[in-house]
């Protein structure tokens, strides 16, 4: 539970090639990070968890590809949702047929916002689009991490994910499904480049070498249907864990469904 009473809500909404959102919120507060569902399949996630579409107080832009905003412009149009999102990312947005809403807010990378009774400040991830970014959140001490669609994990993003009692992390591919995989060659050396995805390899350096012992929940998420396995990235991510002697727990994301709810 916070320091001012209200506990961080937390869920995984969608992550995986198809579409990704995560809510994130208090009793006071509620945000999406991303909008990569239709309008219909977000409200029908958000009610399961009890949470109504209506009163999210902003939705907040990790980067333009449509398995993060294909959502985006219905969300908004139905419900007046405010949008956050860096100034290099506004402009490569169609908002699905319609033009961008008034209540859009644009911010530099790296800059930290404050929306109602949340905290969060934005980073900058290696992926190939224009200006993407992770965040974390923070209420009332309680920090949550997101970092998703990145190459490798920089010291910057290292850094900001310390100290979280929830991350949701990238997990997106075993190398060597990758190399074997469907994949024309070109697609596979940009999944594996430095501003490609994270390979289950990677997350689990990250793990020994770098998780913070605070962390209570680890979510892996966006994983690759063609080229990774929930079971090879638990195992992957498990042994790593256990390396490290901590009492993390290890959520891999199932990309059919909600995360269960997290909170703190």
């Amino acid at each position: 539970m916070s320091e001012n009473g209200d506990l961080l809500k937390v869920c995984v909404l969608a992550t995986s090639s198809s579409g990704n959102c995560t809510f994130v919120g208090t009793d006071r507060t509620r945000i999406l990070i991303d909008a990569g569902l239709s309008r219909k399949e977000t409200a029908e996630r958000l009610a399961s968890i009890g949470e109504d579409p209506a009163k999210l107080d902003a939705i907040l832009v990790t980067h333009e590809h449509g398995d993060h905003v294909s959502g985006l412009g219905p969300m908004v149009r139905k419900y007046g949702t405010p949008v956050f999102l860096t100034h290099l990312t506004a402009p490569l947005l169609d908002w699905n047929g319609g033009g961008p809403p008034a209540a859009v807010e644009c911010f530099q990378a790296g800059a930290a916002l404050r929306i109602g009774d949340l905290e969060i400040q934005s980073f900058t991830v290696p992926h190939d689009a224009a200006d993407p970014v992770g965040f974390t959140v923070t209420a009332g001490g309680v920090k949550f991490g997101l970092a998703m669609d990145l190459g490798y994990l920089p010291e910057s993003v290292k850094f900001h994910l310390r100290g979280c009692q929830m991350i949701v992390l990238e997990s997106n591919h075993d190398l060597d499904m990758l190399k074997v995989g469907p994949y024309p060659w070109s697609v596979k050396q940009r999944v594996m480049g430095r501003k490609g995805h994270l390979s289950n390899d990677l997350v689990s350096d990250y793990i020994r070498e770098h998780l913070d012992p605070e962390t209570v929940t680890l979510v892996l998420g966006h994983l690759s249907e063609h080229n990774n396995h929930p079971e090879i990235v638990r195992l992957v991510a498990s042994m790593a864990i256990e390396q490290r002697g901590l009492r993390t727990n290890l959520v891999v994301a199932d990309s059919r469904r909600c995360s269960g709810v997290f909170e703190f």
